[in-house]
């Protein structure tokens, strides 16, 4: 499996800026995150990425190939949204035959085991379901569909939190039983925060700040105590937010902590989660002065 790279990509409508020169690079086998504020453009750069719109400048490329008027190189991805495009009393069966007739081999016996375990049938109509179980009936369509890369946007819309823990339980068993690329795109941050191993923050219609997660945790820092100790201890640190109760002041640092700099007695250092730093980064986290 080849990598994926977006190269520049620009979208426009009219005077609209959607997306603004975006580049970055999927690699096989990984799970991402795709992390954004409503209307960050999250969902229009995936359907550029699987040809279902066109840039208004930029390309995507699989290996050496761009993607652009390439069936072949489309033909690696799918994209399950929460747009319905089947039409009205689709079978979920139908839904499997279509995904099998456009990227074959599809994996029949695990997507009904995972229907019944979900407690639907292959037999049940889309447009019978209540709207998280047709959600659970597309995530089965693309667990088991045969393609490289697996782009899920809002993948648990409408879920219940059963059907959610199930749902990561199932896409962890899929991505070791058959190595494939998934992108997640979901405002539910802290739920993905164990299944995703780099995430990538889309904001201002820009990607503003990618990597592994394990390694943008570790320099996610809570600063606390005395106001005047963490004011001086902070300086010079990149601090995204901060919030102070009379005196006690904490400031919510994004940078590496050298040894160097000295931890004042009545100071306390500490972590903070993926979505807080999401959160903070998107309201407009600076530099402390």
């Amino acid at each position: 499996m080849e990598q994926l790279r977006v190269d520049h990509l620009s979208k426009k409508y009219g005077r609209r800026v959607v997306l603004d020169d975006i580049s970055f690079q999927l690699a096989p086998g990984k799970i991402y995150g795709l992390l954004g504020r409503n209307g960050a453009g999250k969902s229009t750069l995936l359907n550029i990425i699987t040809g279902r719109i066109l840039p208004s400048s930029g390309s995507v490329y699989l290996g050496d190939q761009e993607s652009r008027n390439d069936d072949r190189v489309i033909g690696h991805f799918y994209l399950m949204s929460e747009a319905n495009l089947y039409p009205k009393r689709t079978t979920i069966r139908r839904m499997f035959d279509l995904a099998d007739g456009s990227y074959g081999e599809f994996d029949y016996q695990n997507a009904e085991r995972q229907l019944k375990a979900f407690g639907i049938t292959a037999y049940d109509h889309l447009s019978d379901l209540s709207t998280g179980l047709q959600t659970v009936a597309k995530l089965v369509v693309a667990l088991n569909v045969n393609a490289s890369y697996v782009f899920l946007d809002e993948p648990v819309l409408g879920l219940d939190a059963n059907h959610r823990e199930l749902f990561y339980k199932e896409l962890i068993k899929t991505y070791q039983n058959k190595q494939r690329t998934f992108v997640l795109s979901t405002h539910l941050i802290d739920e993905i925060q164990q299944l995703v191993e780099h995430v990538l923050v889309l904001d201002d219609h820009r990607i503003i700040e990618e990597g592994d997660v394990d390694e943008m945790l570790g320099r996610a820092y809570a600063i606390s105590g005395p106001a005047k100790d963490v004011d001086q201890y902070v300086d010079g640190l990149r601090v995204l937010d901060s919030e102070q109760l009379g005196n006690t002041k904490t400031a919510y640092v994004y940078d590496h902590l050298d040894d160097q700099r000295v931890i004042p007695d009545r100071v306390k250092v500490g972590h903070y989660d993926l979505q807080h730093l999401f959160i903070y980064l998107t309201n407009g986290g600076g530099t402390n002065e």
